[in-house]
């Protein structure tokens, strides 16, 4: 039996591997749309949008965490009121919701990984707006809501911390790279497999709504992905120093700890993603990574 899904955010950095995995279902019709083929905040386009569909995917986002900081009214319009309109028009169609979310919805203060019914407490603007998006999935939709949080996501299609590190190892000798915040890489694409999986048990009423954390199991910090990053790439990881926070002051403060436990993937009968190392290994078999890497091992540096 087909199942109609709807992608929003689908030319982002997780949108695209969303895309790419629902294309390999041959029972789901899939329609993706980009920031120019609907925009969230417009609720009367959201609805129009909406219908007809089954599962809508939410990886539209305002991703600014410093931009979010100094446009929090904008920021806000898009990953709060901009997820209350999906929501809403899921309640009144039926259709199920996955929204995609964040650890920045937690302080940072922790010492063991947050659960996921953990109190929340962002310390910036844009954990301020994705909690506002989270509260309106669960008071909209708290039997056909699922909201999966993710952190330090990377992939081929978009910005992220290890093509910059890659990107950079061509061009300096050495990087400096923070050493005192934890969290845990996640490759986009396993995300994605992660996120139709549920979409898929979710339908057949064998996953609960709620809270659940897309992230990998493990933890790290930037500069040990860095290294590793680099491990992998075939170039000398002693090229990666540690430093603090604060030698990289931001407009946003950032959590110090954003690892996640992962206690609910049993109750959708599903494992939680594996080891971030592993991820990692594999996601950089990409075409996009290996050209980094290719180019970092040519270049002689001084």
């Amino acid at each position: 039996m087909t199942t109609s899904w709807l992608v929003t955010g689908a030319h982002g950095l997780l949108g695209r591997d969303v895309l790419a995995e629902l294309a390999t279902d041959p029972d789901a019709v899939v329609t993706g749309l980009g920031r120019d083929g609907l925009d969230i905040t417009d609720p009367a386009a959201v609805r129009a949008a909406a219908a007809g569909h089954q599962v809508i995917v939410n990886c539209a986002a305002w991703t600014d965490v410093d931009g979010a900081e100094r446009s929090e009214a904008a920021a806000t319009a898009v990953n709060g009121t901009g997820v209350r309109h999906l929501a809403r028009a899921c309640a009144d169609s039926g259709a199920l919701l996955l929204h995609i979310s964040t650890d920045y919805v937690f302080p940072g203060d922790a010492r063991l990984p947050y659960p996921e019914d953990a109190p929340t407490g962002p310390v910036n603007a844009y954990g301020r707006g994705k909690l506002a998006g989270e509260r309106a999935v669960a008071e909209l939709l708290p039997r056909t809501g699922y909201t999966v949080r993710t952190a330090w996501l990377y992939g081929p299609h978009g910005p992220n911390f290890v093509a910059t590190v890659l990107g950079l190892a061509a061009r300096r000798a050495t990087l400096d790279v923070v050493a005192d915040q934890y969290g845990q890489p996640t490759w986009s694409r396993a995300l994605a497999r992660q996120l139709a999986a549920l979409g898929r048990r979710a339908l057949t009423g064998r996953a609960p709504a709620g809270v659940y954390h897309g992230t990998s199991s493990g933890r790290t910090t930037w500069c040990g992905l860095a290294r590793e990053a680099f491990r992998l790439s075939g170039l000398d990881p002693e090229r990666i120093r540690p430093v603090g926070s604060d030698k990289f002051p931001r407009p946003a403060p950032r959590p110090a700890f954003g690892v996640l436990g992962h206690d609910n993937w049993r109750r959708a009968g599903l494992p939680p993603l594996p080891q971030w190392e592993d991820q990692l290994a594999s996601a950089l078999t990409a075409p996009a990574f290996a050209a980094l890497a290719e180019a970092a091992r040519g270049t002689r540096r001084p």
